[in-house]
């Protein structure tokens, strides 16, 4: 009798993956599809956290790229409704202790740890979303993007995807983070732990994000601090037109510690009168 093969080890698919990503003629379809297999459920992921630092796997940002190019589009159909894409959706929820409320959509190739709810949202290839999170009514995961768990992205909050150039970090939002209505972090923003940011916070790679809370500003972009307490905000800028208030955000507290933290997200709220 015939033996099963072995599954490929995942140095010979990141060898396969890199062929490809190198020369185009050389994309190996079996290997690509094997990766995004792995990512679907969990196996492997865009980036993780080591230690303190977040590690990006550039080849498995070339797979997604490379499995655009050898899925086919195909019509889909869950009547009255019709589709016409290359990636299939996500399947077997209940199985995986995932709730999707229609018309709630989860790509395949993104990966949801067990208790996370989508409402009406969508979670694009390569995201990875933790346990106890909810991703509200017209949220929006990026393609790549990382969600912690136990965290809470509010209605219409835009997360955005990233997977180009390969090897450039996503978006990622760190364990109990909440991130109020209408927000757009985007450009591989680092939100960390139980930082909160307030409705309408608009955060990209360049946005100065300035804590106010000392006797001086102080600068930073690209990085939330745990815990931080974040609103939008305006500062001076001088053009040759004139001075005008350009966009920035703002630190302006920070979370208490709590072994209830919700009752102290809660009270946080309150005290810093943080808009959701």
């Amino acid at each position: 009798m015939t033996q099963p093969s072995a599954p490929p080890s995942l140095a010979d698919l990141r060898a396969r993956i890199e062929r490809g990503a190198a020369d185009p003629a050389r994309v190996d379809a079996v290997a690509v599809r094997h990766v995004v297999d792995l990512l679907d459920r969990g196996v492997v992921r865009v980036a993780e956290k080591v230690g303190d630092e977040w590690r990006v796997h550039e080849w498995i940002q070339s797979a997604i790229l490379q499995f655009f190019r050898v899925s086919e589009m195909r019509v889909m159909e869950l009547p009255p409704f019709v589709w016409y894409d290359r990636i299939p959706l996500k399947t077997d929820l209940r199985a995986q202790g995932v709730r999707v409320v229609p018309p709630g959509t989860v790509r395949y190739g993104a990966f949801l740890e067990p208790g996370c709810v989508v409402m009406p949202g969508y979670v694009n290839i390569g995201a990875y979303v933790g346990a106890g999170t909810m991703v509200d009514t017209w949220a929006t995961v990026g393609s790549g993007a990382q969600i912690g768990r136990n965290v809470h992205l509010s209605g219409g909050v835009g997360i955005g995807g990233v997977l180009e150039p390969p090897g450039a970090r996503p978006v990622i939002v760190e364990d109990g983070a909440f991130v109020g209505s209408r927000c757009i972090v985007v450009e591989g923003v680092l939100v960390e732990e139980e930082a909160v940011l307030g409705a309408g916070t608009v955060l990209t790679a360049s946005t100065p994000i300035v804590d106010v809370t000392g006797s001086e500003p102080v600068i930073t972009r690209g990085r939330v601090p745990a815990r931080a307490v974040v609103t939008p905000g305006t500062r001076p800028r001088v053009f040759p037109a004139g001075t005008w208030d350009v966009p920035c955000a703002l630190v302006v507290g920070r979370r208490s510690a709590s072994t209830d933290r919700k009752t102290s997200l809660n009270q946080v709220l309150r005290e810093f009168d943080v808009p959701l």
